[in-house]
């Protein structure tokens, strides 16, 4: 099992990965992807307990929803660094005839990508498909699934999060990235959800707070609880505050780094940042 400081080292390689993909691109969503990273790392290399190879159908392991795709980036980095195809492979990202488009997809094949997603709203549904499956075929393996906040605004999601609680899917562990920001501005601005944790809390969900989620150490501890509280009829969502930008001074805490590209400049200052930790692709 690696160490907090073996994890952070792979964040902040992952964070490089992440600027020098959508800066190739010239394309892409580098703020949620930098805020999210240490989530994702944390579930691919401590967390999960997964297969290699790859199967699709995803028997007798963890699985990994990711609803809000457009985050695309991290979880590329996460996957191949994990070693489910080359790291060489992230420099085709968003490229013509890529397995690695802007949202996740099926269609290319690609190992770890079990759905396609970045409609947003959608990713908890086919979530709680998968972990009542894992229910019906005495699996007693968890399912995860990351949202933004942002995508609290749609409404499916509070459709899934009455199903989850009626039909008791207590093996569904639902994380949402509360960075406070989305395409078109804060969300507080964009639609305020007030309180969030009351209204998954009403809905019949077991709730907790990261509040700092870009500390490897407290999402580690956040995980670990909500496994605790697994299997006790009530599925589980983890409210994650997180900084959108994380790790790049000039990105951190703006809706405007959603979904642009840096520029030379940019990039240069961004990769003096984040110095590599495990080579760069």
């Amino acid at each position: 099992m690696p160490t907090i400081e073996e994890l952070k080292a792979t964040a902040l390689q992952v964070r490089r990965d992440i600027v020098r993909m959508v800066y190739e691109a010239q394309s892409g969503h580098p703020g949620g992807s930098l805020g999210c990273t240490e989530l994702l790392v944390a579930l691919y290399f401590h967390t999960l307990r997964y297969q290699l190879p790859f199967r699709m159908d995803g028997q007798g392991e963890d699985l990994f929803f990711l609803s809000n795709g457009h985050i695309s980036p991290v979880w590329y980095s996460v996957l191949a660094r994990a070693g489910f195809f080359d790291k060489q492979e992230l420099a085709t990202f968003r490229k013509i005839d890529s397995r690695l488009q802007g949202h996740p997809a099926t269609a290319e094949h690609l190992d770890g990508i079990r759905v396609a997603s970045g409609s947003l709203g959608q990713g908890l549904s086919v979530a709680l498909g998968a972990a009542q499956a894992k229910k019906l075929n005495a699996d007693p393996h968890l399912v995860y699934v990351l949202m933004g906040d942002g995508e609290q605004q749609e409404g499916q999601i509070w459709e899934a999060a009455m199903y989850g609680a009626h039909h008791q899917v207590d093996n569904l562990i639902g994380i949402i990235d509360c960075n406070g920001q989305q395409i078109d501005g804060p969300v507080q601005k964009v639609m305020n959800l007030q309180d969030l944790q009351a209204k998954w809390r009403s809905f019949g969900w077991e709730t907790l707070d990261l509040p700092q989620g870009n500390d490897m150490a407290n999402v580690l501890d956040a995980l670990q609880k909500a496994q605790t509280l697994a299997g006790k009829g009530k599925p589980i969502v983890i409210l994650m505050q997180t900084e959108m930008g994380y790790g790049v001074d000039f990105m951190m805490g703006s809706h405007e780094w959603h979904g642009i590209a840096p520029n030379a400049e940019q990039f240069e200052r961004a990769m003096q940042q984040l110095p590599a930790t495990l080579g760069d692709y």
